[in-house]
């Protein structure tokens, strides 16, 4: 028996139940299920089953165990991890159940991801994606905004150009809550159809988006949330040992505005801020950050601070 799964906006992604247990079959599609006309390449697969195998390597128990895969024709099977066993964290961090130790585990397991394999010298060569991550992230997400925005087209277009030509590690592409799952040994990374040999600052930062973000729709736990904004950053800074930290953390800094802009005028909106005045909120942070950069992540979640008040 087969059923879809419900969740993403870029594959087809089916549980099948076998004998021995479900399994997850998964598959990139041509063009995504989004309002907007978003096409992507399908031979993202390849680099999604790379990335999968290259952190199996490193830290197994933080992605799903991988049990085929056709690289060319883009599929590929992996466990089912059982929703008893495993929440998503997106889905705990919007029922206002935010625990500041996932946020940290995030990054810690993250900065472990980037520090294994900017010592690689076999990934460059492994991920020769980055043609496909300009299609599927720098072009929808900041390209879009400049398009909405052309006041601000030079700092964004400065954006896509600094995150384009920066190589350091292996980068997932999509760290996003939506994306991970918390189990009782940690995070696990799912969906890595963005991966490629580029700038870790652009995982740091869009994971770090999405908790800024939902401090708009949980204004209850606005505390909690900053705090995992916090610990998630200072956990991941302490691992990074292939470039000064500092360094990292002002890219990171830099593209955190055009990201948060980016969610709500990009061609990939966050689908729970509906209303104008949150998105009015965000625009406003992210245009007066965009104009003036700060140099840490610190001053932006302030100045995000400042604005909720």
């Amino acid at each position: 028996m087969a059923q879809p799964l419900a969740g993403g906006v870029s594959s087809d992604i089916w549980k099948v139940e076998l004998a021995s247990g479900p399994i997850v079959f998964k598959r990139a599609l041509a063009k995504l299920k989004v309002a907007q006309d978003w096409r992507a390449p399908v031979e993202r697969s390849r680099y999604e089953i790379r990335w999968l195998r290259a952190v199996a390597h490193i830290m197994p128990d933080a992605v799903p165990r991988m049990l085929a895969a056709d690289e060319d024709r883009g599929i590929f099977a992996m466990d089912y991890l059982l929703p008893q066993h495993f929440v998503l964290w997106k889905k705990q961090l919007l029922d206002g159940n935010v625990q500041i130790a996932n946020a940290a585990e995030v990054g810690r397991r993250l900065a472990v991801i980037h520090a294994a394999t900017a010592s690689d010298p076999e990934i460059p060569a492994m991920f020769p994606s980055n043609s496909i991550f300009h299609e599927i992230r720098l072009a929808p997400y900041l390209e879009a905004a400049a398009h909405r925005h052309p006041d601000l087209s030079v700092a964004l277009q400065q954006l896509v150009t600094i995150t384009a030509r920066t190589k350091r590690a292996l980068v997932h592409g999509d760290i996003s809550p939506k994306n991970i799952l918390i189990g009782r040994n940690g995070a696990v990374f799912l969906d890595a159809e963005c991966a490629c040999f580029g700038d870790p600052a652009f995982d740091l930062a869009f994971c770090l988006n999405h908790l800024l973000l939902k401090c708009l729709v949980r204004p209850s736990v606005i505390g909690l949330l900053l705090d995992s904004f916090f610990a998630l950053a200072e956990r991941y800074l302490a691992g990074v040992n292939w470039e000064p930290p500092q360094d990292l953390e002002a890219r990171a800094a830099r593209l955190l505005p055009g990201l948060m802009l980016a969610r709500v005028d990009g061609k990939s909106p966050v689908e729970y801020l509906t209303e104008e005045d949150a998105k009015h909120s965000v625009r406003q942070v992210a245009r007066k950050l965009l104009a003036a950069p700060v140099p840490s992540l610190a001053l932006i979640a302030e100045e995000w601070r400042r604005e909720l008040k």
